[in-house]
């Protein structure tokens, strides 16, 4: 079967992509499933910087497709933040529950109606050597503490609240999620250029 490489070590992504791509005739490969433990720079200023780096450096490793992405929260109230900095955001590189605690605390004393926020991701695929970008975004609000578990690798999906949903992320399954998802947007962008490039192989 033909392969493509998500280039991504966080389990959470890895279930929603295997979601995703469950009805197209193509076998994911992970960098653990390669062995690839080279890990690339990510310094750009922006999501989509930072999913081209990453495509174009986990490129080097195989002669196939190759999807990187990078994304994260945009706090309203915050001017955006963590944004690019989601992992980042204490300054060093943080644990799930640090992300948690973080955003509770800077978020203390806010109202709900000003705790608007966004999940966004930039999905890039490299495809035979070009390069494609996609994006996606999902609107919430932060709720004022954990209201559910906290998924490894999605620490904000306990508490980015969707009132049309009337539940945060966390709270539904992976397929229900997938299905409304920033990810889903994103991917649904790049189907017609990964249907066309596994139809004609």
């Amino acid at each position: 079967m033909k392969k493509l490489l998500i280039a991504t070590t966080n389990p959470g992504k890895l279930l929603e992509y295997n979601v995703l791509f469950k009805d197209l005739p193509v076998k994911l490969v992970t960098l653990k499933d390669l062995n690839i433990t080279d890990v690339a720079e990510e310094d750009g200023k922006t999501f989509e910087e930072n999913a081209v780096k990453k495509v174009e450096f986990y490129s080097k490793f195989v002669d196939f497709p190759v999807l990187a992405e990078d994304g994260g929260l945009e706090i309203d109230h915050l001017n955006g933040e963590p944004g690019v900095m989601s992992r980042r955001w204490p300054g060093h590189e943080a644990t799930d529950q640090e992300l948690v605690d973080l955003a509770i605390k800077k978020l203390e004393g806010v109202p709900m109606k000003k705790r608007g926020a966004q999940l966004k991701v930039a999905v890039a695929i490299s495809i035979d050597g070009k390069v494609d970008l996609f994006d996606g975004v999902l609107r919430g609000v932060i709720t004022e503490k954990p209201e559910a578990s906290i998924i490894p690798g999605f620490p904000f999906r306990s508490m980015f609240y969707l009132p049309e949903m009337a539940k945060v992320l966390g709270d539904m399954t992976m397929e229900e999620e997938a299905e409304i998802a920033h990810r889903k947007q994103a991917i649904k962008k790049a189907l017609p250029i990964i249907e066309k490039y596994y139809a004609g192989h």
